[in-house]
């Protein structure tokens, strides 16, 4: 029946499944159109049985209702009969009514009877009709209406009335004495409505029966309706008609086969196309299917009714995709359905679609597998390792010299491309006919194989297919080597071993990479019998290409890593310069995928004192590096100056700071268009250590902190003032100053030392404290150790490391004097000055010295305010320091020759090797340095 509804079957046939045809397609019910109406059998058999089942329950309603109307007055009438006669034949009702007053008496018991019979009268009268009772006193003494002839003649009356009350039943009795003589008559009456509640309250539980019976009729009703629509589909017969036609028209024009077989075996159907697979006879239909010819695996399918997918049978010279589902699923009928596709076309097509999908991906496994590293050997190594596993069984890759080398390989004639026999033999005859190649990567299913070995350098004959893939840019293929066609010319005797070994073809593809050939690589078979066919050549060429690429790539980047890492290292300390002041070590590690700007230094400083330097710039490349030698410099020039640790930051700010302007966009190097490179900052820390006062001096710029080890072994990172890092500006910098224990270490270290990406900073200072807390180690132990503890397999940040033991001068080789501001008292500090040298045995600089000192003295006495000091020391060289409080630089001038003074100066600097000026908190400082005499062995004092 067509409602409202749309949905699917559950069972064979029900829309549920691919195979339900049901004239709109497979799988889905017709929806109902209001319009149409109920056109289907279904419908139309769920509409009649629904109007049967109401006509049955309507008619049992109204006999119910019937039958309890007459039920009713029926009961009224026997309860005002019984009541009526039960009162009239009371005992005493004759001399009651004989008596004096019978209302008396029998108004009280007629009232009682009423009430407890239901009734809604009970009257006592006179023969005549005259009331002795009545519900209503009043009435009591007036006529009876109603007929009461019948009852004074001795016979009883019923009627049914309509009164005040309603519909109403009364019965009229007499009343008779011993001899049969009416003496009165007893009237009873009931309305129907009173009788009849009974039956009303069975009303709702008959309506209530009377819906469950609807609803339960409807119900199977609609189970039947539902299963016959299943059966039709929801369709009427024309639309059944209509259906059939198609399925039968599309059934037996379709490129498919179909083939429907019985759970007997039999087959049922066979559309035109699996006749024609077939070749069946006209009455194939109804035979079993292992008398029809067919072949017997597929016979063997038919007749199990097992699943299938796809399984290819022959049928004579075809090959057919078989697929076989039974039906008798989900309740459906027993048997079985097959459809057949000729795959026999197919079947070529899809052998060159695997060969090219297969080949595709062996292409893009190999853009994934080679070329994982910016290494050239490696790379090489890996085309022949993914090669041998896939294509053939040995490969070797062999390479220029300058490939290695990250230099551009020889021009030669390298890209001219195929030659034919003449010219090729010109080019040979013009370059020499050599070609000299490195075997880079070697690979092969087994390790004796007698190929060139690894490593070795091969000068190939001008009828070696690598001197022709090299040179000529061609690939060479050479499918039968047992053939001899002028390869073994290049080593006959390692050829005839090749030969015997089983390697018996061989292709050669020249490594280019635009434009330029690197090398060759070499494909050869052993083990897989069929010689290289022309789609190998197709296939080894693309493989090589793409690895090619790959090689180029790392060539390009050794060469500009070599570039980096030789600018860097030139821009980095040789070697340390000489002092007494410090024992250092270090450590300097670029990183593996490019150089970056870290630097260190050591630099002696006047008065014995020696500053130590460790930067960091950010980036990599040889920007950062370049940036990293420009900042090594300005920091060397301002260390001249003898300026403090945090004034040297501020001027490097400073200079990074017009670096970026310069470098900038709007900059006189930059273009305009915001894409050249800048300096984005750099981290420094300086310390400047007094081996006399074993104080050191300290400022950082965003630096790590430096560790001090002392000599107990116990470690601290010194809580310096951080300060930005340099190119920010903005903020000042700040000087720490500590006293340092004789033989304590001072280390310095960039931050590539202590972090990594899986390892945050705490972690890192943590692991450098337990490196570092070991006692009585020189610097290099320390060095050593801390790079075992800490660097990482591949680093990906340069490392710099300084490990500074300190030392403390003699307190012998120094001497302090305070100095009058009094003229006169300069002879007596040159006598001194004299008597130290001599105790120094120094005596053959004495006068010299005593020159200096005497000029210095003078100059502060004459110029400067305060006290004055003195101080010798005697180091690798003679340092002789004057200190004033003025903060007045004196200047270096040539004296006239008619000038009394200004000649001075021009003495010291002649004598002295050094001289100079520094300031601190309390004035300024002027020194000079002098070398130290040979001693008495001719050697340089220590």
């Amino acid at each position: 029946m067509r409602t409202g509804w749309s949905g699917h079957g559950s069972g064979p046939g029900s829309g549920g499944g691919p195979g339900a045809p049901n004239g709109r397609g497979y799988g889905r019910l017709p929806r109902w159109h209001p319009g149409r109406g109920v056109r289907t059998v279904a419908g139309q058999v769920f509409v009649l049985q629904v109007g049967v089942v109401l006509l049955l329950v309507v008619a049992a309603v109204v006999a119910l209702v019937l039958q309890s109307r007459y039920d009713s007055e029926r009961e009224a009438r026997n309860r005002s009969m019984a009541v009526a006669e039960s009162f009239a034949n009371a005992p005493g009702m004759v001399s009651t009514l004989r008596g004096p007053d019978p209302s008396a008496v029998l108004q009280p018991l007629a009232e009682r009877a009423r009430k407890g019979s239901g009734v809604d009268f009970v009257v006592a009268m006179t023969p005549r009709g005259v009331r002795y009772t009545h519900p209503n006193p009043a009435r009591i003494g007036k006529h009876f209406m109603g007929s009461i002839r019948p009852a004074a003649e001795g016979r009883t009356v019923q009627e049914t009335f309509t009164g005040t009350l309603g519909l109403s039943v009364r019965s009229v009795v007499p009343v008779k004495d011993a001899q049969g003589k009416v003496v009165g008559l007893v009237a009873a009456g009931i309305t129907i409505k009173k009788v009849s509640g009974a039956a009303d309250q069975q009303l709702p539980l008959l309506f209530g029966a009377a819906a469950a019976a609807m609803a339960l009729a409807t119900a199977g009703t609609a189970l039947v309706s539902r299963r016959l629509r299943r059966q039709t589909h929801g369709l009427d017969p024309s639309e059944m008609t209509r259906m059939y036609e198609h399925h039968d028209a599309v059934l037996h024009s379709v490129r498919e086969g179909v083939l429907i077989v019985g759970g007997d075996g039999r087959l049922v159907l066979a559309n035109d196309e699996a006749r024609r697979l077939f070749d069946l006879p006209s009455d194939a239909e109804g035979r079993l299917v292992s008398e029809l010819g067919f072949d017997p695996h597929t016979a063997a399918l038919l007749a199990s009714g097992r699943p299938a997918t796809d399984e290819v049978h022959t049928a004579g010279e075809r090959l057919l995709s078989v697929s076989h589902r039974p039906t008798d699923r989900d309740g459906g009928p027993p048997g079985s359905v097959a459809t057949l596709r000729d795959t026999t076309e197919l079947r070529a097509l899809s052998g060159k679609v695997d060969l090219a999908r297969n080949r595709l991906k062996l292409l893009y496994d190999a853009g994934v597998s080679i070329g994982t590293t910016l290494d050239v050997v490696r790379t090489a190594q890996e085309l022949a390792e993914y090669a041998v596993a896939r294509f053939a069984d040995y490969v070797s890759v062999d390479l220029a010299d300058s490939v290695l080398r990250g230099e551009e390989p020889p021009d030669g004639v390298s890209g001219i491309g195929d030659l034919d026999a003449g010219s090729w033999a010109a080019v040979v005859a013009a370059d020499g006919g050599r070609t000299v190649l490195r075997r880079t990567a070697l690979s092969g299913i087994r390790d004796d194989g007698p190929l060139y070995p690894l490593g070795m350098l091969i000068e190939f004959g001008p009828s070696a297919p690598q001197a022709r893939g090299f040179r000529s840019g061609a690939v060479t293929v050479e499918p039968v080597l047992g053939d001899f066609g002028g390869w073994q010319e290049q080593d006959p005797e390692h050829a005839r071993r090749i030969v015997d070994y089983g390697i018996h073809s061989m292709i050669t593809v020249p490594l280019r990479a635009r434009g330029v050939v690197l090398g060759v690589a070499s494909f050869m078979r052993a083990e897989k019998p069929e010689p290289f066919e022309e789609d190998d050549v197709s296939l080894a060429e693309e493989l090589v290409t793409r690895a090619a690429v790959s090689i180029d790539n790392a060539r390009r980047y050794t060469r500009e890593h070599t570039m980096a890492v030789t600018l860097q290292r030139s821009l980095l300390p040789r070697m340390l310069p000489e002092q007494n002041a410090l024992d250092v070590a270090f450590r300097y590690l670029p990183a593996e995928s490019g150089v970056g700007g870290d630097w260190f230094d050591v630099i002696p400083l006047p008065g014995a004192r020696v500053a130590l330097v460790v930067g960091d710039v950010v980036g990599h490349g040889l920007h950062a590096a370049a940036t990293m030698g420009r900042l090594r410099t300005a920091v060397h020039n301002f260390s001249t100056l003898d300026l403090p640790p945090d004034e040297i930051l501020s001027h490097l700010d400073d200079l990074i700071a017009r670096i970026d302007q310069d470098e900038g966009p709007g900059g006189p190097d930059g273009d305009g268009s915001g894409g050249s490179e800048g300096i984005t900052g750099a981290t420094c820390l300086y310390a400047i250590y007094d081996p006399v006062t074993r104080r050191c001096t300290m400022a950082r710029a965003g630096h790590p902190p430096p560790a001090l080890v002392r000599p107990d072994g116990s470690v601290e990172f010194l809580d310096l003032p951080a300060g930005p890092p340099l190119g920010l500006g903005g903020l000042p910098f700040e000087t720490a100053e500590l006293e340092l224990p004789e033989g304590s270490h001072l280390v310095l270290y960039t931050d590539g030392l202590i972090e990594k990406r899986d390892r945050d900073i705490d972690t890192g200072l943590e692991m450098l404290r337990r490196a570092l807390s070991h006692p009585g180690r020189t610097p290099e132990d320390a060095c050593t150790a801390v790079l075992d503890a800490l660097l990482p397999d591949r680093p990906s940040d340069d490392i710099a490391l300084i490990v500074a033991r300190t030392r403390v001068l003699e307190p012998g080789l120094t001497a302090d004097w305070e100095v009058p501001s009094d003229p006169a008292q300069v002879a007596e500090v040159r006598a001194a000055v004299a008597r130290k040298l001599a105790e120094w045995d120094l005596g053959d600089v004495a006068f010299t010295t005593e020159l200096i000192l005497s000029e210095l003295i003078t100059n502060a006495i004459r110029y400067a305010t305060g006290p004055i000091r003195v101080r010798l020391l005697c180091d690798r060289s003679l340092i002789c320091e004057v200190f004033d409080t003025s903060s007045t630089s004196p200047h270096l001038r040539y004296a006239g020759t008619t000038d009394e003074g200004g000649r001075g100066l021009f003495l010291v600097s002649q004598f002295a090797d050094r001289w100079g000026t520094r300031y601190t908190a309390d004035g300024k400082v002027i020194w000079t340095e002098q070398a130290l005499p040979l001693s008495k062995n001719g050697k340089p004092r220590a």
